[in-house]
């Protein structure tokens, strides 16, 4: 297995609608090609991280890139992990209004995400801390409890 971290650039900014079409696709084709991750996404900022097979990735990859929905796309790590980080896929943003994420099913506040997973190396880590900082903001740096655990 390998993962792919990137950072890319909306065309235009994405609306709470727009952000929950783009978590029913990821959602439905990720599961048919086995592909897990996270998504960030504020302000047209976008960080991904995803992790699969090599020959279902490297092609996706390709196509995120030329995707029109972003620009100034960005690989910053490829490299083979030989477990997953993320084996569910998820999607965190910073939200476009505050009561949005009361709305929105499948997505994390900022200031509820969670922490790095343990399999992650110190390396990815720091890299994934470092996006999050990009596009959340000092505030979402030190994760809390998700509500209602």
């Amino acid at each position: 297995m390998i993962h792919i971290i990137y950072i890319s650039r909306a065309v235009h900014p994405l609306s709470d609608q727009d952000l929950q079409a783009l978590l029913s696709q990821c959602r439905r084709d990720n599961a048919q090609h086995n592909v897990t991750g996270v998504l960030f996404y504020s302000h047209g900022n976008i960080a991904q991280l995803i992790e699969g097979e090599p020959e279902i990735l490297e092609p996706l990859f390709e196509k995120i890139s030329r995707d029109g929905r972003h620009s100034n796309v960005v690989k910053l790590v490829s490299k083979l992990i030989s477990v997953r980080s993320f084996p569910d896929w998820s999607m965190a943003f910073h939200p476009l209004e505050p009561v949005g994420f009361e709305t929105l099913q499948g997505f994390w506040r900022p200031n509820y995400m969670p922490s790095a997973p343990i399999s992650l190396t110190i390396a990815d880590a720091t890299l994934l801390d470092l996006i999050r900082l990009a596009v959340f903001g000092a505030d979402a740096s030190i994760p809390s409890a998700l509500p209602n655990e």
